[in-house]
């Protein structure tokens, strides 16, 4: 059965430092300091304002909410209103050291496509996502035979932005689809602390509340 390392570089802060959800912070911690990077989905910029105080990167995002947009505007941030499936494609070849995707690409309409675009746009691809493969998801379904809300899936099922739920395994067999190399992969649990050092791909599957993946063309 396979097995990967998780991604050595500790956390560089508690968790409740500045209140950054805690995907972000790993992100944080694997990007380069002075990179390029372009956040794909950035939210209201919290990732990007994070990148730059603690890594010092150039930083360029592209937000489908005009709300969002107008707020890192705000921010002092360059971001632009775009969507990810539809507007990537105008990006050249390795614009970026890095092209980020936090918790959205289960939110894109073809994600397979996003995360080739990606791939293309920026030297690493870095994804974070929630795993639908959680032990409390499977719970949920298994004891209650309802969708499950949990921290990392808030939403119910009928107001939910999430259209293509995936698993930490159904995500390495994209990348392998795709022909990526996983450089490196974090689990996350329920409470945000790191699944451990080496295990099967089994086990992150079922306690892994979150993903974080860096991925390179092979």
């Amino acid at each position: 059965m396979s097995t990967l390392e998780a991604a050595p570089a500790p956390l560089s802060a508690p968790a409740e430092e500045g209140g950054a959800r805690v995907d972000l912070r790993v992100i944080a911690d694997l990007v380069t300091p002075g990179a390029r990077v372009l956040d794909v989905g950035c939210g209201d910029g919290s990732l990007m304002d994070l990148l730059q105080a603690r890594r010092g990167v150039d930083a360029r995002g592209i937000e489908l909410s005009q709300p969002n947009v107008n707020e890192c505007v705000r921010r002092g941030l360059s971001v632009i209103q775009g969507d990810a499936d539809r507007d990537l494609v105008h990006y050249p070849d390795a614009a970026f050291d890095y092209a980020i995707l936090s918790q959205t690409i289960q939110a894109t309409e073809n994600p397979k496509l996003v995360l080739a675009e990606l791939l293309r746009i920026g030297r690493r691809a870095v994804v974070s996502f929630p795993n639908f493969g959680h032990w409390s998801v499977r719970s949920s379904l298994f004891f209650k035979g309802r969708m499950p809300v949990t921290k990392s899936l808030a939403y119910s099922w009928y107001d939910t932005p999430n259209i293509h739920f995936c698993t930490i395994r159904d995500f390495v067999e994209l990348t392998r689809e795709l022909g990526a190399e996983v450089e490196s992969a974090t689990a996350l649990d329920s409470a945000g602390q790191r699944i451990g050092m080496r295990l099967p791909w089994a086990a992150w599957n079922l306690f892994g509340a979150q993903g974080v993946f860096v991925l390179r063309r092979r």
